[in-house]
């Protein structure tokens, strides 16, 4: 409607192509311009001068033959300086731009293995934005960033990966586990050696003090009663312990049943037993 009234309106960020009788003429800027069609002149079309991005999808294989889907973004934006080259040289600026891409990452990631496809995405990008903006920059057209947003494997292969890692995973757990296990066992080893230890340590001592304490006796008993012997008084000593022990026995509730032969020989021979043990530890001891 514009150009009926020979007014033409060129909004900001956007350039207009003018044409007279057909032929390129010049780029007009944003702003307002009287163009009589009667004279032959005419806008042949606007160029956005705003920042644009294309993301391509490209599949290709890597060196170790696994297929995997590359997606790269290509953000590119016209030249006001080269706007003719821009709106002439090109007639579809998207798909030329998706045939570089193409063509940069099917020869760049069958040179790599799929670990180093990850690890090197940024080279890939590199790559492509390299060969975009040697190639655009003749057509009015810069390459401003080049972005290799995902590279996704077969399911396949993903599902192959995943449970690789999980399992790594799993024998680093079950190592840790395993280690974890061996300390306690070598602790409680060192704690039951050590409570065995001290328990015999103990059993000594206290064998050592009854001893000492049946000595003690003797001797006491032997100074304040004239006429007796160290053997008796070790008899009735004994014998006092053995009646103490019956006693304690029997009020056990939770005893078992024990047999003890009982009476005179057989306390006789149980104190002759009990002396002779004493003296061989004393005497050990010593």
């Amino acid at each position: 409607m514009g150009q009926v009234f020979c007014c033409v309106k060129v909004s900001q960020s956007t350039v207009a192509v003018k044409e007279t009788f057909g032929k390129f003429d010049e780029v007009l800027e944003p702003g307002c311009y009287f163009l009589p069609w009667c004279l032959g002149r005419q806008i042949a079309g606007y160029l956005s001068l705003r920042l644009q991005q294309l993301d391509v999808r490209c599949e290709t294989k890597t060196k170790d033959n696994v297929f995997v889907t590359v997606v790269a973004s290509i953000q590119y934006r016209a030249l006001a300086d080269k706007a003719s080259d821009a709106f002439y040289k090109l007639t579809n600026t998207r798909a030329q731009i998706q045939s570089y891409v193409f063509d940069v990452i099917r020869a760049t990631v069958p040179k790599l293995g799929l670990d180093d496809t990850f690890e090197q995405k940024n080279d890939i990008a590199k790559a492509v934005e390299d060969e975009l903006a040697k190639a655009m920059s003749t057509y009015g057209y810069e390459i401003v960033q080049t972005l290799i947003v995902d590279i996704e494997p077969d399911v396949h292969v993903k599902r192959a990966m995943n449970e690789i890692n999980a399992a790594a995973r799993m024998r680093v757990a079950a190592n840790e586990k395993a280690e974890a296990e061996k300390i306690l066992q070598v602790k409680r080893a060192e704690g039951d050696a050590e409570s065995k230890y001290l328990a015999g340590l103990g059993i000594a001592r206290q064998r050592q003090a009854i001893v000492d304490g049946l000595r003690d006796s003797v001797l006491a008993f032997s100074e304040n009663v004239p006429g007796t012997s160290a053997k008796d008084v070790m008899d009735m000593v004994l014998l006092t312990q053995y009646f103490d022990t019956m006693k304690d026995i029997g009020a056990s509730s939770k005893s078992s049943t024990v047999f003890i032969p009982h009476g005179p020989g057989s306390v006789r021979d149980v104190a002759s037993q009990i002396r002779d043990g004493l003296l061989q530890a004393n005497t050990s001891h010593m």
